[in-house]
Parts: C-alpha cells; structure tokens; sequence
C-alpha cells in the first residue's frame, strides 16, 4: 500500500482532475492526438490490466479519503475539513487565520472565488474521477481476475465515489453527477446541478452495490467492508426521510457480530490510569487486529514511507499551549498543536462528572509546569495550570481541548503532522444513527434503550424515553463523537444547523444567516460551464 508503485498510481488516478478542471479544458482535435505505447511509465492502459494495477488503483482512492485530516496544497496548514466542524454549535475557531475566519464570521468572507472552497471542490471531484476510471476499467474483459475481485474492487470504487458525493451534497447542495471517466473525448462543459435528494439516491444506489459486494471482514486494516456500506446508508435514508430503512441497515451493523463497543481495558496502555472509551484512540489500539472492536473504518498512516500519509488533526485541535509562561512542547500534552479549532464552551458542559468522555483522560483540563526558563513568577516546576473556559475568543492557549489525537513523533517531537492510524468511523455512531432512526418514528423507549447502550460504555447515568429528543441525540453525539464527526452535515441533515449554531456558538452568533447552511459554488467552475447556465447557490 505504500510502495512508490501506488505512489505513481495515485498520480495518474488524478490525472483526469477534478470537474472544474474538466470544465475548464478546452476542447481537443482527437484526430491529431498520438497514439503512444508507453513501456516504462504507469497509464491507466497498463495499469488496469490485472487485480496489482486494481490495487494500486485503489490505493489512490484510500489516500483520497485521508486528504480530508490533511492540509490543503499538501501541507501541514488548512486541514480540509475546517468548514465541517467549526461555525457549528460545538465547533469554534481559536485562531485568526483566512479559513477559521470564513467559516464562523461567513459573510462578505465566504465568496464563490475563496481558493479553499474552490479547493474543497477539486479534491471531492477529483475522487469521483478516480473512482469512475476505476468503475469503468473494470468493465475490460481483458482484465484478468475472478468475478468476485472484480465485483469486490468495483464496489470499494463505488463506495468512495459515494463517500465524495455525501461530502458534495451536504456542503454544496445540488452538484453534477458524473459517472464517466474523464478523458479527452468525455470533456463536458455542459453540467447541471442534479437536486441534492437526487445525489443521495445516487449515494445509496452506490452504496447499496457497496453492502453486496464488500466482504463482511478484512485483514487490510485500511480497507472498507459491508458495515461501512451499512453505516452511510442509515445516515443517507435519515436524510432522505426513511428512518425505517435507516433502522435496518443501523440494525444490520449492530447484529452482525462482527462489533462492538470498547467497555473494558485493552491494548498497549491497560495497565496505566486511564478509560476504557479513549483506549480506542492510542497508537497501538485502533485498528481491529489489535484489539479494536469498535472500529468500522480506521485510516492508515505511516511515518517516512512512501505513500504513508498523514493527518493535521492534531495539530489543530491541541491547543498552543506552548504559549503560556512555564511551558514547552511535551508528548504528554498532545505534542506540537496549534489550537486552530476547539470545542465551544456550551459542547465542554455537557458531560456529567462522572462521563468518561468529558473526563481528564479525554479532555485536556489542565497542564503542569515543564519549563524553568519561563516560570512565572512564584510558580515551580510541577505546579498546575488549569485551563479556563469562561467565554470562547480569538487565539486562547488556555482553552481545554480534546485528547483523542495526541500524539508526538519519537523522530520530530515537535513536528506539525501525526503519522498514526486513526477511527473514521465507529459503531458508538452507528448506534446513535439507530437511535434518531428509532426516535423519528416515535418509538423514544427503543431510543432511549439504544442511547442508553452508549452512555453506559462512559459511565453516563440513564435517561427515560420522556428524556429522548431531536436535541438530545444532537447533544450525545456531540458528547461521544466531538472532533470526530462532520458536525455541520449532522446539523444540516436535522434541520438545527442555524438554529443550534446561533443558540451556543457566540462567536458566530452574529454573522451566521440561513444562506451559509450551503457553501457558493466556485466561480470558476460557473465560469467555465460554457454550454449550459449553472446557477449559483442563494445568496451569493
């Protein structure tokens, strides 16, 4: 998976670019076009001729997925999924930066010329064009291979292609679907923006084909199985009002055997103090094989290999604690962050005391002096700092933050990026899915039942079915997914995005209007649609 081979795979699966890049190309003389055999450099027609080239192929997709933690321009800055988590009800931005800024001041700042939007745009449609080069490709009867890897790597390609559509449909709303591999006879600059209910049938048709014929378990840690397939289809149904098929598929996940959740101790750090609720976030921990059986979809990372990857959650969401008098950068503290996203002071409330996952184990609440050279004064070494979090602001090293990605590299202690496995997805949220499903068709006993499964896990006291609302399954989910989640999609699917982000965010509070639940469609992409008019979202 992190040979040089996928490396270059993963170059030419983007090589057809994303739809505003297609956009954007003028159209060819194909006549005039050479025809070449290339004997030492990777094509898609010699790539995709055996299941190897498949892989490798997939490979590209996979490395797609993990963009979504890294930055933009592959760097160490502008993770990707900013505009997900903060300018909600449980996610700030603590930092005056571009992009924290356009996504909780909103207004004159969130344009369809903003290069990160733009960006955002490019890497989901470049997905979908890898996914459907593969899709496609594999329709060749040349390929040797038996039916059921064709069947397998077509629904993996299928399954990603759907994963890019939900994060198109939820942040731009209508948006082209496109199911044909870009190339120089399939260039369009003719698209039109399918409804967004249209985009999520096409999500579960993809899906659906995902559940049949992905395996049930895989030895790849990376790679995804039926229960992923399961898991968005809940989600997909309870955005498109089905919550009885969003109950089954929740079900089927539930009931196969194959998961469950993290209650006791485990793995590498069992026997120091901690919880058994963040055992499942420690290097060493995460993926199925070393005792994780709550996982669904664990993202794959390695340090100084090629093709390994890496991810910025971290570094943004543990604070720069470095910032205050009497410390330094410490593994113990999460390594090197910037503190450019936290949590809202209305998200950190909402533990009870005895709540594993709002606990010092989960929650950074207070640091302890490491460095002499900048005590203040009257303070020595081993004294404590607790955080404060009386109102939210701008650039607060002292803001709690959360303990899930902590991690420091035994190279580069101080280095930005983190270069180990992470949960994507977790059957505690396949749970939750269960549970709104359950709650939509009046049934709060079975929902307070499920909720219950999962508070217990923390160490959370009981609710009765009269306890059982729309805001709070938004509440527990923000409780056992902070950070995790793409917090904003949850809002937008219920309906509470303004209302809830305007009620406990007051750093957006007054910019926030109705338009910003949809992000502008680039202009370039606008621009560059020549043969057909494509409207731009409202408001902008």
């Amino acid at each position: 998976m992190t040979t040089s081979f996928a490396t270059r795979a993963r170059r030419l699966a983007l090589l057809g670019g994303s739809l505003a890049m297609a956009l954007s190309m003028a159209a060819c003389d194909t006549d005039k076009l050479l025809t070449e055999n290339p004997k030492d450099i990777i094509v898609a027609d010699n790539l995709y001729t055996n299941l190897e080239g498949f892989e490798a192929g997939l490979n590209a997709l996979y490395a797609q997925v993990r963009r979504e933690r890294w930055g933009q321009d592959e760097s160490n800055n502008e993770l990707l999924m900013i505009p997900m988590v903060i300018g909600t009800d449980n996610g700030f931005g603590n930092f005056v930066s571009p992009n924290e800024r356009t996504f909780q001041e909103f207004g004159v700042r969130m344009t369809p010329v903003d290069g990160f939007i733009t960006h955002i745009w490019n890497v989901m449609y470049q997905t979908v064009n890898a996914a459907n080069t593969i899709i496609a490709r594999a329709e060749n009867p040349a390929v040797k291979w038996s039916a059921a890897d064709k069947a397998r790597v077509t629904a993996e390609a299928r399954l990603i292609r759907a994963w890019a559509y939900r994060h198109l449909s939820y942040l731009y709303g209508d948006v082209p679907i496109n199911t044909q591999e870009s190339s120089g006879t399939s260039i369009r600059n003719d698209w039109e923006r399918a409804p967004r209910d249209s985009v999520r049938r096409f999500i579960v048709s993809d899906l659906l084909y995902a559940e049949q014929n992905l395996p049930l378990t895989t030895t790849n840690p990376g790679k995804v199985t039926k229960a992923v397939a399961q898991h968005y289809l809940a989600e997909m149904y309870l955005a498109l009002n089905q919550p009885a098929l969003a109950e089954q598929k929740a079900q089927a996940v539930i009931t196969s055997g194959n998961y469950r959740l993290i209650t006791a101790r485990y793995g590498v750090r069992r026997t120091e103090p901690g919880v058994p609720f963040m055992d499942q976030f420690v290097d060493g921990n995460v993926n199925r094989a070393q005792g994780n059986t709550e996982a669904l979809w664990v993202l794959q990372y390695a340090e100084l290999v090629n093709g390994g990857g890496g991810s910025i959650l971290r570094r943004y969401w543990v604070n720069r604690y470095e910032q205050n008098r009497g410390l330094q950068i410490a593994p113990e503290y999460g390594g090197r962050g910037i503190g450019r996203l936290s949590m809202t002071r209305y998200a950190i409330n909402l533990y009870e005391p005895q709540d594993q996952r709002g606990g010092t184990f989960a929650l950074r609440r207070f640091y302890t002096f490491n460095n002499a050279a900048t005590l203040p004064a009257g303070r020595r070494l081993g004294d404590t700092l607790l955080t404060a979090f009386a109102a939210e602001r701008l650039s607060d090293p002292l803001w709690p933050s959360t303990r899930k990605w902590d991690w420091a590299s035994p190279i580069d202690p101080q280095g930005g990026a983190t270069f180990v496995d992470q949960p994507y997805l977790r059957l505690a949220e396949t749970y939750l899915l269960l549970a709104e499903a359950q709650f939509r068709q009046g049934r709060t006993t079975d929902a307070a039942a499920t909720l219950n499964i999962v508070r217990a896990r923390a160490g959370a006291s009981a609710i009765t079915p009269a306890q059982v609302t729309l805001d709070f399954i938004l509440d527990e989910r923000s409780r056992e997914l902070i950070t995790e989640e793409q917090r904003r999609y949850t809002l937008l699917r219920t309906g509470t995005w303004f209302d809830r982000t305007t009620r406990f965010n007051p750093l957006a509070r007054a910019a926030v209007q109705p338009r910003d639940s949809l992000l502008p469609v680039p202009q370039s992409v606008i621009d560059a649609n020549l043969g057909r008019k494509m409207n731009q979202n409202p408001g902008y």
